[in-house]
């Protein structure tokens, strides 16, 4: 049984019920967070994958890195849309979204890349080698 096909049919009674305006009411609450991700976990690389599309100006994204979060700030304006809202589902106007990843990553190794409205990062794991030995300098007072 598909829970979400339970749900569209639920949700065609409420309309049928309360009226196509009804769920306005609930927009703010029942909209997804902009923008969509998709998370990837590799072993030693997390793939971040973002639905932004419309974005024409790459330099009024920012993306920052710090330790185990991802934030990602920007607009989509859509400057087609005039009129009144009949429907309004693609989502739009100023974001910001910070990601708690998996693990921790490094900051100078961030590979970002757009193309057809998806914006892909490329984050690598913070290797820590615990093995390594670091030999310290032993200061002989006596020759102070």
């Amino acid at each position: 049984m598909d829970p979400f096909k339970s749900m569209g049919e639920w949700k065609r009674n409420m309309d049928n019920f309360f009226g196509d305006h009804f769920w306005n009411e609930f927009e703010g609450v029942l909209k997804p967070p902009l923008p969509q991700i998709n998370l990837y976990q590799k072993e030693k690389e997390i793939v971040c994958i973002a639905s932004l599309p419309g974005v024409k100006n790459l330099k009024n994204l920012d993306i920052f890195v710090n330790h185990a979060t991802l934030e990602i700030r920007g607009s989509i304006d859509m400057k087609e849309a005039e009129g009144q809202v009949v429907r309004e589902e693609i989502l739009h106007g100023s974001f910001e979204r910070k990601i708690d990843l998996p693990f921790p990553v490094r900051r100078e190794k961030v590979d970002a890349s757009y193309n057809r409205g998806l914006l892909v990062i490329r984050l690598h794991r913070l290797m820590k080698d615990d093995k390594k030995q670091t030999r310290l300098e032993i200061v002989d007072m006596e020759d102070a």
